[in-house]
């Protein structure tokens, strides 16, 4: 699979897309006015304990205080880790205390209305790496499925370590790098947390400590991989730091980094901008005349196949069945394009044939191989639904890009003409038992207004004389659809 990763940077905000084979994989954009925070090192200040929650809200300098679980919070000094799940937590109020400083790292960035999570368990990333000074042992991405590639790798970094009872884990990344490759990432890193175990003292409450890197480079260090042929980045200036940084730390890297010159823009090419449209869609088509539904709620995200235009050319089953085999892998790709998380229910259409059911799973699950997000299939439940979890770590395309409608508030539909019609004949019967008045001004929008001079005359004509009043009309440019004011005059 031929892959290339795309970089768009403009004044305010830094785009990077991945593209396998001509077609969007995944899409990260991060906004100068909102910058990603997951990785950023903060002294915080405990601000409130919850006992009942089990967990504290802790300030970090953000709009909204960040929240810590007991269950994050590493051991007591003297011992190394986390709380196992098997293991009890101890209560949150003999953990932290408020008012306390405490080191924190942000773990998700912060979700609609909820603040950022966070971790004490602190770690610092390079290229192959990730290094973690309070836990103990060398884990293995599981990504990397051969087992003799995992225990050379386990015994290549345990070589280096001599008696460091640190934390590490190996990186997907790291699969196939030699010995030497390691030894410069972890003399990085090392040199890297001495630069902060320094600094930790002179950092105020509420300052980070460590931030981790823009979009632009953190794409070339997560994002890069063998498969990758081409790196286009857009910008001059992001082009030269990506040069630099990618000859410190990723030699292999540097020469397929390319400074994008053409005439069209960047995302233009591989139809980027156009794909980035279709997701924020709430339907889906597919190749075959089938569609999908995606719809979005704060609790979970719901995915409805239909075989639309597509009737097949044998029988039912056999129709419904390459529909969803098509649906599974289209989910997969629009999982992350739209980087949707947490509960996640697939509705298939009805299979009759168990084999089909199974293979539909089984295309689902290699097709979410693809992707970097940690995620969880449950099969097939008693309703016939698919049941799925991924894991959140950042807002959706969505969220990003776009904010509830001003005229449904995010519902997703709005009155018809119709009913605001009798809304306001019943508000007009309702104030004048209430009030003394000659004559009511209807105000309210303009394809409201024409209906009430147009189907609803003879009704309207028929509430003046069971009132005894005048009605008049009158449009207003600025009133949506559902808005209106019955004014007496």
């Amino acid at each position: 699979m031929s892959s290339e990763i795309l970089i768009n940077v403009t004044p305010n905000e830094t785009r990077a897309a991945v593209v396998d084979n001509g077609v969007l994989q995944e899409i990260f954009i991060e906004r100068n006015e909102c910058l990603g925070i997951v990785g950023n090192i903060y002294k915080g200040k405990v601000c409130r304990v919850l006992p009942g929650m089990q967990a504290a809200f802790v300030e970090i300098g953000l709009p909204r205080a960040a929240f810590l679980h007991a269950s994050d919070i590493s051991l007591p000094k003297g011992q190394t880790g986390m709380f196992r799940q098997t293991e009890e937590v101890p209560p949150i109020t003999s953990l932290l205390r408020e008012g306390q400083q405490v080191l924190v790292q942000v773990i998700k960035d912060p979700l609609g209305s909820k603040g950022a999570r966070l971790t004490t368990q602190l770690s610092v990333s390079s290229r192959y790496l990730v290094y973690m000074p309070g836990a103990q042992g060398v884990g293995v991405s599981l990504k990397i499925e051969g087992e003799k590639e995992r225990k050379r790798l386990k015994t290549c970094l345990m070589s280096q370590l001599d008696d460091d009872a640190s934390g590490y884990i190996l990186r997907t990344a790291a699969e196939g790098v030699s010995e030497v490759e390691l030894l410069a990432d972890l003399n990085y890193l090392h040199r890297l947390w001495e630069q902060l175990d320094e600094r930790k003292s002179t950092v105020k409450c509420g300052e980070p400590l460590h931030e981790d890197l823009p979009l632009s480079l953190r794409a070339l260090r997560d994002l890069f991989t063998d498969d990758v042929e081409k790196i286009r980045i857009d910008s001059g200036e992001t082009f030269r730091k990506a040069m630099t940084f990618s000859e410190g730390f990723m030699p292999e890297c540097a020469s397929r980094i390319e400074h994008y010159k053409g005439d069209a823009p960047l995302f233009d090419l591989f139809n980027v901008e156009g794909e980035i449209n279709k997701a924020l869609d709430r339907k889906v088509m597919l190749k075959s005349g089938g569609y999908l539904i995606f719809d979005q709620t704060e609790a979970m995200t719901t995915v409805d196949v239909n075989t639309g235009g597509f009737v097949g050319h044998k029988n039912l089953e056999e129709t419904i069945f390459k529909t969803n085999l098509e649906a599974a892998k289209a989910i997969a790709r629009q999982l992350r394009v739209r980087n949707l998380g947490g509960i996640i229910i697939l509705d298939f259409i009805d299979m009759v044939e168990v084999e089909h059911q199974q293979q539909v799973i089984n295309t689902l699950e290699k097709a979410m191989k693809l992707d970097r997000a940690r995620h969880n299939i449950c099969g097939v439940s008693e309703l016939g639904l698919v049941e799925m979890t991924r894991k959140r770590t950042r807002e959706s395309l969505g969220h990003v890009l776009c904010e509830p409608c001003p005229s449904c508030s995010g519902k997703g539909f709005i009155k018809s003409v119709e009913t605001v019609c009798y809304e306001i004949f019943r508000e007009i019967i309702r104030e004048s038992k209430q009030y003394e008045t000659s004559e009511f001004l209807i105000l309210a929008a303009h394809d409201v207004i024409d209906r009430l001079n147009d189907e609803d005359s003879t009704n309207i004509a028929e509430l003046e004389q069971f009132i005894g009043k005048a009605i008049s009309f009158k449009h207003d440019t600025q009133y949506s659809r559902e808005q209106f004011n019955v004014v007496l005059v």
